[in-house]
C-alpha cells in the first residue's frame, strides 16, 4: 500500500528520533575513592589529640558512597604535610551498607545517609598520644595532622585538610593537690614548682575547675560527663606552698574540683593556650555546718528618765554573705538561776535591741549571737551589764 507524503515524512521523523536517543557507549564505572574529609579538628591536652571528621557520604565523581576501607592518620612536626609517609594508625573500614541491597531496620538511619537523606555524616573520633620527642620548649612548634580515607581496594582520593596542635611542653600537675571545706569557701592548697621562665613569650598558670554532681551523678561517684566552670586561675608565681580559696560555690550541694596547669603561648596574632593533664579528682560535699562570725563591741544603755524605764543594746554588724539575723540573751544580776535565757521570739534583722521589760532598782547581764540562713548559730558575744536604778 502507498503511504501519502506526509505519512511518509512523519514515519522518516520517527525514525530519525529513534535513532538519536540510542545511549552513547557505556560510562566508565566509578573509582569509588571517597572524597577527602575537609572538617578535620584536633584538639589537645596534655600529650593527647583528639582528632574528628565526618565520615564522607560522596565520591571523588560525585557518586554516593557505597564502600570505605581503612582511613591512615597521618603526624607531622613540620607546618604542612604533603605525602603521609608512614600512618602513625591505619583505622579499620567502618561498617558501610550498601544502598544496592535492603538493609535491616537497625541499620535503616545509615541506608538513608548514604541515600542523601538529612541525616549528618557520620562522625568519626582518633585519640593520639604525642611522644615526647615530638615536643619542645619553643613558641612556635606545632604538631601537623591530616587523615585520607581509602576505599576497599585501599586507594585514596588525597589527605584531608590539615589541623594543627601546639608543640610545646606541657607540665605535670601537682601531685598534693587538696581541698578543705571551711566557712569562708572551699581552701585548696598544693605545692608549686615555679614558673620556668624558658622562654619568654610562653608562661603557665594554674587552673582549678568544678563541676557540680547532680543526685544522679552520685552512683558513679560523680564521673558522668557534665559542665566543668573555671572556679579560679593562679599564677605558677615562685615554688613552693600554693593557697587558693573558692568562694563561688553553693551550700548544700556536691562538687567535683580538678587542677591543671595551662601553658599560655603569646605569638604575634594572639594567645593559645594548651592544657595539661588533670590532677587526681577531689569531691566536695558543701554542707554548711560553720556558724558566723561572733558579734563583737556589744554595749547596754539605760535610759528612763521620766519615762518608762528600757536598755538599748547596739553592736557591730557581722558581714557574713549568709547572716540571717540576731539573737539577745540576757540574765538578771542576783536572780536565783542567772543562766541566759533568749528575750527574742524571732531572728533579729538589725544590730540593736530595746529591752523593755526592766525593772528599777535590778542589774542585767546582756549577750548575743549571730544565726545564718542554715540555722548555724555563732558562740555567743562577751558579755556586758547594765543596771536600772531605783
Amino acid at each position: 500500500m502507498k503511504l501519502r507524503n506526509g505519512t511518509f515524512i512523519a514515519a522518516a521523523v520517527c525514525l530519525l528520533l529513534a535513532s538519536c536517543a540510542q545511549t552513547g557507549p557505556p560510562l566508565p564505572p566509578s573509582l569509588e575513592l571517597p572524597k577527602p574529609a575537609s572538617d578535620l579538628r584536633a584538639v589537645r591536652k596534655g600529650n593527647r589529640v583528639t582528632l574528628t571528621w565526618s565520615e564522607p557520604t560522596l565520591t571523588t565523581d560525585r557518586q554516593t558512597v557505597r564502600y570505605i576501607g581503612a582511613t591512615v592518620v597521618c603526624r607531622s612536626p613540620e607546618d604542612e604535610i604533603t605525602t603521609c609517609g608512614t600512618p602513625v594508625a591505619a583505622l579499620p573500614a567502618p561498617a558501610v551498607v550498601s544502598p544496592k541491597h535492603k538493609a535491616p531496620k537497625t541499620n535503616l538511619k545509615k541506608t538513608e545517609a548514604q541515600k542523601g537523606s538529612s541525616t549528618p555524616p557520620a562522625p568519626q573520633i582518633y585519640l593520639d598520644t604525642l611522644p615526647e620527642n615530638l615536643l619542645r620548649q619553643d613558641a612556635h612548634a606545632e604538631v601537623t595532622y591530616a587523615v585520607e580515607i581509602l576505599n576497599p581496594n585501599a586507594r585514596g582520593a588525597g589527605l584531608s585538610n590539615r589541623a594543627h596542635v601546639p608543640g610545646v611542653v606541657t607540665p605535670a600537675p601537682p601531685g598534693d593537690f587538696a581541698a578543705q571545706l571551711t566557712g569562708d569557701g572551699v581552701v585548696f592548697n598544693w605545692t608549686s614548682v615555679g614558673e620556668s621562665r624558658l622562654v619568654s613569650s610562653i608562661e603557665h598558670r594554674y587552673r582549678i575547675y568544678r563541676r557540680e554532681v547532680s543526685p544522679g551523678d552520685e552512683s558513679s561517684g560523680g564521673n558522668k560527663p557534665g559542665k566543668d566552670a573555671i572556679a579560679g586561675e593562679v599564677p605558677l608565681g615562685d615554688a613552693g606552698p600554693v593557697r587558693f580559696v573558692d568562694s563561688g560555690f553553693e551550700w548544700e550541694k556536691t562538687y567535683i574540683y580538678r587542677l591543671t596547669v595551662v601553658t599560655v603561648i603569646k605569638q604575634p596574632a594572639g594567645e593559645e593556650q594548651v592544657e595539661g593533664d588533670d590532677t587526681p579528682p577531689v569531691k566536695v560535699i558543701a554542707h554548711d555546718i560553720f556558724p558566723p562570725n561572733v558579734p563583737d563591741g556589744l554595749q547596754a544603755v539605760y535610759s528612763g528618765e521620766g519615762q518608762k524605764p528600757f536598755i538599748d543594746l547596739i553592736w557591730a554588724p557581722v558581714t557574713n554573705a549568709d547572716l540571717a539575723g540576731y539573737n539577745v540573751y540576757r540574765s538578771e544580776n542576783g536572780a536565783a538561776d542567772e543562766k541566759l535565757g533568749k528575750l527574742n521570739s524571732e531572728l533579729l534583722k538589725s544590730p540593736s535591741y530595746r529591752d523593755l521589760a526592766v525593772t528599777s532598782g535590778k542589774a542585767y547581764t546582756y549577750a548575743v549571737s549571730a544565726v545564718d540562713v542554715r540555722g548555724n548559730e555563732s558562740r555567743r558575744s562577751v558579755e556586758t551589764s547594765e543596771s536600772v536604778p531605783e
